[in-house]
């Protein structure tokens, strides 16, 4: 189906979204089969550990027995109650990653405690519209100290329906900042698959959403996880991208195919360096990246790193370009923020 199709079903009997753009799945997202500890996004109550000296950070001890690691430590003292978000996904054996700067995000808002301010996305261009939010946020705020970002999805909104997901969020997040009494505890779980998808990927409306256990049958989606299981990609032009996830870094191999010749080189590399982001995305794979790109003139380097900016821009998850290494290859850090595909038990 030409389009955005945002599909809400189930996989393997668990909770599932996809995007489907133009016929191709441009995202996933599936709960885990076994409970991986708390997902970013997750709200808690901590108390604060020992510091790790020449780590920057101190660890927090969380519910259920889990450990955070936490970088900002000012003012922190062992022993002391802080609120936290988990912020990305741990290696196996170590301590979450979590943040003091608590976001509430909700499909036309988020509220953030810790920031104060009013800004409305840089999407929305139209004037009166950002004056129109302007003043129906100032409105649904008043009283409030904590900041807000108004995002694009509500271009498309009608206003009682923004006032009324504003308000909501900020009582949510009223209640849940004034929470300091006790032990460590969940203040408030992070979005299940179909509330992330419609909060996430909603803007721009898709041109249709479909729900029911059958709807990734029925749109190709079974098929592209079992691809997505595989190493291997088949490249336009005959060539193929080879990822294989190892317990230090993501490896990721381009080939050229039959072809050798340097043109088939720089076209595999450029076919592969656009479809790398997605691909990664789709497997939840993160932390550093090593690419081995096909040979080719050290001339071409610098087109290839601009079609890998390009690709890379519009994601969602932080991602740094490291660049080219002294043996030729090229380094990119991506954050962890979603459970490998291959671990979730699909």
């Amino acid at each position: 189906m030409i389009g955005r199709v945002l599909l809400l079903g189930a996989y393997a009997g668990r909770e599932a979204a996809a995007l489907m753009v133009d016929g191709q799945l441009e995202d996933l997202l599936i709960a885990p089969a076994d409970d991986p500890g708390f997902a970013p996004g997750a709200i808690l109550r901590g108390v604060v550990d020992r510091q790790m000296k020449g780590q920057g950070g101190v660890f927090v001890r969380l519910p259920d027995g889990q450990k955070g690691f936490l970088r900002e430590t000012g003012g922190l003292a062992p022993g002391q109650t802080v609120l936290v978000q988990v912020s990305g996904r741990a290696e196996a054996g170590k301590a979450l990653p979590v943040t003091r700067r608590l976001l509430f995000k909700s499909r036309y808002a988020i509220v953030t405690p810790d920031a104060p301010g009013l800004n409305v996305s840089r999407r929305i261009k139209d004037e009166a519209l950002r004056e129109e939010l302007e003043a129906l946020a100032a409105v649904a705020m008043e009283g409030c100290a904590f900041g807000l970002i108004l995002r694009s999805a509500c271009a498309g909104a009608e206003p009682e329906e923004i006032a009324a997901d504003l308000t909501a969020m900020r009582d949510l997040a009223s209640a849940v900042t004034a929470d300091l009494s006790g032990g460590p505890e969940l203040l408030l779980d992070a979005a299940g698959p179909h509330e992330e998808a419609w909060r996430d990927w909603a803007d721009p409306a898709p041109d249709a959403v479909e729900e029911g256990e059958g709807v990734f049958a029925d749109h190709g989606v079974e098929e592209a996880i079992d691809a997505l299981l595989h190493p291997v990609v088949p490249l336009v032009g005959g060539g193929s991208l080879v990822i294989e996830p190892t317990r230090a870094f993501v490896a990721v191999d381009v080939n050229t195919g039959p072809d050798t010749s340097p043109a088939a080189s720089l076209k595999a590399n450029i076919a592969a360096a656009r479809d790398l982001p997605r691909q990664l995305r789709l497997r939840g794979l993160g932390g550093q990246v090593i690419v081995d790109f096909a040979p080719m003139p050290k001339r071409d380097r610098a087109t290839l790193e601009q079609q890998l900016r390009v690709a890379f821009k519009g994601e969602a998850s932080e991602t740094a370009l490291a660049g080219w290494t002294p043996l030729g290859n090229f380094e990119l850090q991506r954050k962890r923020d979603r459970i490998a595909l291959a671990v979730t038990g699909v």
